[in-house]
């Protein structure tokens, strides 16, 4: 969120943008990325249907034109450069769509906390390999990951960037996050009517 928009919380934007009904706009880092979609889904849970999306080509430029004020709001990947500018004034996070508050910025509110419990969601990151890959290659590479994941001050990096590395991964666990993923928006898509070009 820009500084200068008067809204300390989700649910005072989502005031602040019936009040400004079709001037509000919000920024992300391209159609189909998971920004746009946890931005749509807040459209839809916070009754903002003519809430302008505006997809831009990488979080980089969607944090500067937010940072310069050319568009009041963004959803981005909380990473450590967008905790350092919300420390230090340049833009304001309302909230985070993780389950619990991040480790790196206990501060920031859940959307949950934040009074819209169906905006839980949260990045699925992972390796992948093509349909087919050897099995012991699959697992060559899932130790190795493991390994890595296991050095603390590897842990500490990922935790400082925003990721929170999750220490029992497993390629059986990344398969079924990815369907429990396909599961949740799949019908959101579908609701929203948003098709791939």
């Amino acid at each position: 969120m820009h500084p200068l928009v008067p809204a300390r919380t989700l649910k005072e934007f989502a005031a602040h943008a019936k009040a400004q009904s079709g001037k509000m706009s919000y920024a992300h880092v391209g159609v189909g990325s998971l920004p746009q979609l946890v931005g749509e889904l807040f459209k839809l849970l916070a009754g903002l249907p003519d809430m302008v999306q505006v997809p831009y080509r990488g979080a980089g430029p969607a944090i500067n034109d937010l940072i310069g004020g050319q568009t009041p709001m963004a959803v981005v990947a909380l990473t450590g450069q967008v905790i350092g500018f919300h420390r230090s004034g340049k833009l304001r996070v309302l909230a985070v769509t993780t389950p619990v508050r991040p480790v790196a910025a206990p501060e920031f509110l859940t959307a949950a906390e934040s009074g819209f419990p169906g905006l839980t969601v949260q990045a699925t990151v992972g390796l992948l390999a093509p349909s087919g890959t050897p099995k012991p290659i699959i697992e060559q590479i899932a130790q190795a990951t493991r390994t890595a994941l296991a050095e603390r001050a590897y842990q500490d990096f990922l935790i400082e960037a925003g990721f929170e590395p999750a220490l029992d991964s497993s390629p059986e666990k990344l398969r079924r996050t990815l369907e429990q993923d396909i599961a949740f928006w799949a019908p959101i898509v579908k609701q929203l009517g948003l098709i791939i070009d």
